[in-house]
């Protein structure tokens, strides 16, 4: 085989590997603010939550992962590219997988109820960002 083909095995193989990933996660999703980790006074307002019929999911399975590189995870979770991701770094992210019934809430040491209700809301929700 020559390095030519040798490229494309290696290429088709991560393509592959990058499927699978995406594929294995039914849904995820990144919050990301200015400023580095700032609350936008948006997150404040209140909202009226979607009727029960038009949820992803009715009853959840919560788990809360705290991790010290919650930007640079999340951000690779949901395939942000690393400019975008230094500009607005994530504060959190959720995912949910529908099948299961199960959603896990990712977020730093340090985080606010806003950031958490926020996620927790991504998970009965979806993607509700507009």
């Amino acid at each position: 085989m020559n390095l030519t083909n040798q490229h494309s095995v290696g290429t088709a193989k991560r393509l592959a590997m990058v499927v699978m990933v995406c594929l294995s996660m039914v849904f995820l999703t990144g919050c990301q603010t200015m400023g580095g980790g700032v609350i936008p006074n948006v997150e404040y307002e209140k909202f009226t939550p979607k009727p029960t019929d038009k949820r992803i999911m009715k009853e959840v399975n919560l788990r809360w992962e705290v991790r010290d590189d919650v930007a640079q995870y999340c951000a690779k979770s949901i395939g942000m590219g690393r400019e975008q991701a230094y500009i607005t770094p994530p504060v959190a992210c959720a995912v949910w997988h529908v099948q299961r019934q199960e959603c896990v809430i990712v977020t730093g040491r340090e985080t606010s109820h806003v950031a958490l209700g926020h996620e927790v809301r991504h998970c009965f929700e979806g993607h509700f960002h507009k």
